[in-house]
C-alpha cells in the first residue's frame, strides 16, 4: 500500500483506515466470489460424467446450458448495483449468496436438457448482482489509489477457485462410478441414490447459502458505519472519498440515465462482452478439449487444468499493483486481452504437443484474468455514485452475455464440424476486437487516473 505523508494526525489516520479495509473487507469477499465462481463453472467438470448419465446431454447442450446463466444474470445486474449504491450492499449481497446456493444445488435434480437450461437461468437470476455490486462497494471504501490493488485482490478469487476446486470436485465427481486402479476394476458407491456429478452441485452450493448468514453479520455496508474504525479513521477516509466524487464530478453529476447511454459506458460493455466471450468459452471447455485431443482420465485433467489459473492468479496480482504504481489503466487492460487471444489462436496447432496446448492455455488465462483490475477502474475515473453503479452494472450485464455467446458458439462448432478449431479462433477474434475498443477509447491514461 502506498505510504501517506505522516506529518499530520488526519494522514496517519487515513493510513490506517485504508489498512484496515483492506483486512477486514477483502479477505471475505474474496471467499464469497470463490464460491461463487464455483457455483456458476463446475458444470464445466459435472459435465465430464453428465453426459453420460443423462441422455440427449452433448457438448451442443452443455455449452447453451451453461450460456443460459447470463442470460438471467442480464436482468438484474442494473437494479442490484443500484439497490447497493442507495441500500445496503451486506442485506443485499447475503439475499444473493443465499439465493444462488439453493439454486446450485437443485441443479443435482436435472434430468432433461430442457430442465438444466431452466435451472441454469434461475441461477443467473439469483447471482445477478454480485459481482459489480461488489465493484460499486468497493468504491465505497477504497480511494483510487488503491482501487486497482483492491479489485486484484478480490478478482483473484476466479483463479483460485479454478486451481483449487477441480480436485474436491474430481474426488466428488467419481462417485458412483468404476475406476480401474492397477488393472483392477474399483467401483466407489453412490451417496445417498446420489451419483458423482449431483454430489458436485449440491456440495458447492452449501457454502454460499452458509456465508450469506455471514455476510449478513460481518459485512459494513460504508465507512461511517465501521465500529471497527476510529472515529478519526472513520472522518479521515470519509473526507478523502468524498474529495475524489466532489473532483471526478467537476460540480455536474451525471444522472443514472445519462451514464446508461453514454458512449463509452456502452463502449466498455462491448469491450468487455467481446473478452469474456472468449473467457468463459475457454473455462468451460477446457477440461473437454484437453480430453478430446489427449484422451486422459479425470484425474489427470484435473491436475492439468489447475496450471492456466495459476499463471492468471500472477498475472491479475501483479497488473493490479503496476496499474496502481503507475497510475496507467490502458494499457494494463489492453496488452493482457492481445496476449491472451493470441495464446487461444495458436492453441489448435499445438495439437499433439500437449506441454505447448496447456502452455497456450496458461497464457491465455493470463491475458483475460489480468486485464480486470484495470479494466473495472475505467468507469470510476468519469462517472461518481448512482451512475457509476448504474453503469458497472449495465457493462457487466451486457458483458456477461458474452458468458453465454462462447460456450454456446465453442459447444455448437464442435457439434458441427467435430474440432474446436474454428472455434478457439472465432473467441481470438472476439478478444482482438475487445482490445482494440479499449485502445481507442482514450481512457485510463496515466496522467487521468493521476488526478
Amino acid at each position: 500500500m502506498a505510504n501517506e505523508p505522516s506529518g499530520t494526525p488526519t494522514a496517519s489516520a487515513l493510513d490506517r483506515a485504508r489498512t484496515k479495509a483492506y483486512w477486514r473487507l477483502l479477505p471475505l469477499l474474496f471467499v464469497c466470489y470463490v464460491i461463487a465462481y464455483v457455483d456458476r463453472a463446475n458444470v464445466s467438470i459435472a459435465k465430464l460424467t453428465m453426459t453420460r448419465d443423462l441422455p440427449g446431454f452433448d457438448n451442443a447442450v452443455i455449452g447453451l446450458g451453461a450460456g443460459m446463466f447470463f442470460l438471467g444474470y442480464f436482468l438484474l445486474e442494473i437494479p442490484g448495483t443500484l439497490i447497493v449504491e442507495r441500500w445496503s450492499a451486506r442485506k443485499w449481497i447475503s439475499r444473493i449468496m443465499v439465493s444462488w446456493g439453493i439454486v446450485a444445488a437443485l441443479t443435482a435434480l436435472v434430468k432433461t436438457p430442457e430442465q438444466f437450461y431452466g435451472v441454469r437461468f434461475f441461477l443467473g437470476l439469483a447471482e445477478a448482482g454480485f459481482f459489480p455490486g461488489i465493484i460499486v462497494y468497493l468504491t465505497h471504501w477504497f480511494p483510487s489509489r488503491d482501487r486497482a490493488k483492491a479489485l486484484a485482490y478480490f478478482l483473484v478469487a476466479t483463479p483460485f477457485a479454478q486451481i483449487f476446486s477441480p480436485k474436491i470436485s474430481n474426488a466428488l465427481l467419481k462417485i458412483g462410478t468404476d475406476e480401474v486402479v492397477n488393472g483392477v476394476t474399483v467401483h466407489h458407491p453412490e451417496l445417498f441414490g446420489l451419483e458423482g456429478w449431483q454430489c458436485v452441485y449440491i456440495f458447492w452450493g452449501i457454502p454460499a447459502v452458509v456465508l450469506g448468514v455471514v455476510v449478513l453479520f460481518a459485512m459494513t455496508d460504508r465507512p461511517k458505519d465501521a465500529k471497527w474504525l476510529t472515529t478519526e479513521e472513520r472522518d479521515a477516509l470519509e473526507a478523502e472519498l468524498e474529495r475524489e466524487r466532489v473532483s471526478r464530478s467537476q460540480g455536474k453529476r451525471m444522472t443514472v440515465l445519462e451514464a446508461l447511454r453514454h458512449p463509452k459506458v456502452l463502449l466498455l460493455a462491448l469491450a468487455y462482452f467481446c473478452t469474456v466471450t472468449g473467457s468463459y468459452g475457454i473455462e468451460f471447455f477446457l477440461p473437454s478439449i484437453l480430453k478430446d485431443w489427449y484422451g486422459m482420465s479425470f484425474n489427470q485433467l484435473t491436475w492439468l487444468v489447475m496450471l492456466p489459473p495459476m499463471l492468471g492468479l500472477t498475472g491479475q496480482l501483479f497488473v493490479g499493483w503496476s496499474s496502481d504504481r503507475h497510475k496507467e489503466r490502458r494499457y494494463h487492460a489492453v496488452v493482457p486481452i492481445i496476449i491472451g487471444a493470441s495464446a487461444i489462436g495458436l492453441a489448435p496447432f499445438t495439437r499433439g504437443e500437449l506441454w505447448l496446448t496447456v502452455l497456450c492455455f496458461m497464457v491465455a488465462f493470463a491475458g483475460f484474468k489480468s486485464y480486470m483490475p484495470a479494466f473495472w477502474s475505467l468507469p470510476s475515473l468519469f462517472l461518481t455514485e448512482a451512475a457509476a453503479a448504474g453503469s458497472i452494472g449495465l457493462i457487466n450485464s451486457i458483458g456477461n452475455l458474452g458468458g453465454f455467446l462462447g460456450p454456446t458458439v465453442l459447444g455448437a462448432v464442435e457439434k458441427s464440424t467435430g474440432s474446436y478449431a474454428g472455434g478457439l479462433w472465432f473467441l481470438c477474434a472476439s478478444m482482438l476486437v475487445s482490445s482494440g475498443i479499449i485502445f481507442f477509447l482514450g481512457l485510463g491514461h496515466r496522467e487521468e487516473v493521476g488526478k
